[in-house]
This record gives structure tokens, sequence and C-alpha cells, in this order.
């Protein structure tokens, strides 16, 4: 039986850093030390004026291409994962596409919010399961939020942030029980009007009248419950673990969502789980969305966390509210 097996991975994040002092001059209050203790986010990335997602798209897809000794002909398929699109129309993937020069690659986006880069995960595997002719697919998660950010609103301005990362994902016909093993997705949608950016799009146009109350920026407009993504989270591992036939004890590391570093702390004590089986990154980029995920599995691999033959689940959450997991033989 064919399987989906990640064969390489990449990331990049722009060079502009902005610290929570930045926050504390720009607001004129003390931001930081709501931040560090709290959420523990010190300093961020965004893009310059000249930058988008597509720039941050092709430098993570490049580094993912180097690492796996791939060429961008070697791609059947490209899947974006973004909310922070390059246009509303066509997508960013036939975008990037073009400029790698995946010339053999079908391309398309998908929108799951920050749970994106999970929903492509899954896609690109049932792809590379079910048909011979998908045999190299990439997935990019990608985030470009700074551009719209309101930079008066504090809930937004100092958590949202930018960056991307890829996986190549291979078929492997081996026998090896690495690579896909199970996947759920779920969708809260009474949270949708919840959090978002509600403006720019079919149900309320831009106009200058929305341009003038920051109607087109990323708002949140209602609190969530705070125990909502570590019930949801720990649920979804749970019921993978049903599936993969383990406890939770023997997964080896759980890559989830950035946006709190509480909620993956309540999320791993009700797993009863150390804190050393997950990996964070908000403390130095901020909230990166549909990125946040691989951008832990980067630095993971980079400090040896992670190696060949671990069980790991991928667990997201986003606006909508979308939720998914995947669990992974490495």
């Amino acid at each position: 039986m064919r399987n989906s097996v990640i064969l390489s991975s990449g990331m990049h994040v722009p060079e502009q850093v902005y610290t929570n002092q930045y926050f504390n001059d720009l607001l004129g209050e003390d931001v930081d030390t709501w931040l560090r203790e709290n959420v523990q986010i010190y300093e961020r990335r965004w893009c310059n004026e000249e930058e988008s997602v597509a720039d941050l798209c092709v430098a993570a897809a490049e580094k993912a291409l180097a690492e796996g000794d791939l060429k961008a002909t070697d791609l059947d398929l490209l899947i974006i994962a973004t909310d922070t699109p390059e246009y509303i129309s066509p997508s960013t993937a036939s975008k990037v596409q073009h400029r790698l020069g995946a010339v053999n690659a079908g391309t398309f986006d998908v929108n799951t919010a920050c749970a994106g880069f999970v929903t492509a995960l899954d896609i690109a595997s049932k792809y590379i399961r079910s048909d011979e002719q998908y045999n190299k697919v990439m997935i990019i998660g990608a985030y470009a939020m700074s551009k719209y950010l309101n930079m008066q609103d504090k809930k937004t301005v100092t958590l949202f942030a930018d960056g991307a990362a890829a996986f190549v994902l291979g078929a492997d016909t081996s026998d090896s029980g690495k690579g896909f093993l199970a996947s759920e997705l779920t969708t809260k949608g009474e949270y949708a009007d919840w959090m978002g950016i509600y403006a720019g799009a079919t149900k309320t146009p831009t106009t200058a009248a929305v341009v003038a109350e920051n109607d087109h920026k990323l708002k949140i407009l209602q609190r969530f419950p705070s125990e909502l993504n570590p019930e949801m989270w720990s649920q979804l591992a749970l019921n993978l673990c049903k599936r993969v036939g383990v406890e939770p004890h023997q997964v080896d590391h759980f890559f989830l969502t950035q946006i709190n570093i509480n909620s993956i702390q309540a999320t791993m004590d009700r797993l009863g789980l150390p804190m050393s089986k997950t990996t964070t990154v908000m403390h130095n980029y901020g909230y990166t969305g549909s990125a946040c995920i691989p951008m832990a599995y980067e630095k993971a691999k980079k400090n040896g966390k992670i190696k060949e033959g671990d069980l790991v689940m991928f667990i997201g959450s986003g606006g909508g509210l979308s939720f998914g997991a995947v669990a992974f033989r490495l």
C-alpha cells in the first residue's frame, strides 16, 4: 500500500524583528509584561512593505527542496495553506508555482485559517495514498498577518506575525510503517463570527467607509473560552491514539498551534504528559498562524528532539473554528 511520508522540510521568516519594547512605544503603555507572563511572546517578525506572503512561501519552499535534494520540477502538486493570501483570486499557489518553476505541479490553496497546515497535510497524504500520479507533494503553511493588523488594536497587533514553512511529502511503497497513520478534521462553525477579517470579500466589499473604520483588518470580536483549545486538542489526540492503537505516553512529540502557551500546557496536562514532548516557537516568532506548526517541527528537528521512527501528532486550530489532527510515523 502506498503511504505518504515526510521527505524534507524548510522554513523562512522575514528579517525585520519587532520586540515587545516596540509595542510599548507604539501603544504608550507596558504591554511587554503581559506578553511575557501570559503568552511568552518576546519578539516577532513582520514583512517589510515590499514583501508578500508569496515571497515567504518561495523562500520556505526552496529550503525544503534543497534539504531533500529535489528540484521544483519533481513536484506533482503544490498546496498552500493560508488565510492571508497573495490575492483574493487567483490562488497564492499558482503564483508560487510559477516563481519556483514547478511546472509539473497542479496547485490550489486551502483556507481553514490557522488549522490550514494540518488540513493540507491530511489532503496531501490522501492524494498520495489514493492516486499513483501524485508521488511528490509540497505543502506550505504561510502567514503574513502583519498586512491585516490595526496598529492601534492592542488585542491583535502585539500577537500576530509572519512566516512560512514547507513539507515535501513522498510516496512510500516499502511497507515500512512510516508516514501517515490517521487524521481527523472537525469544525465549530458557531464561532465563525468571533475572530477574522470581515471585509474585502463579497459579504462586505472594501469601500472608503470600510477602510476608515479599519473593518478590513483583523478583529477579535468576542473572547474565546480559554478551555476550548485544550479540550479540543486533547480530545483529538485521544481519538487518534485510539485509532492508531497507542496510549498518549507512546506518542513521542506533539506539534500544536502556537497562539497561547497556556493552552499548550493545559493540553499536555490533560494528556498527563510533560512539556518536553512538545515544542514552542511563539517566544521569538510571535503567532504565525498556518506556519506555526511546521515551524515548531523545524525547531524540534534542528534541536534533535525528533528522530526517525518517532510517532508524532500535528494538532491545529484556527478561526471558524476549524480543528485538525494528523498522526505520522517519521
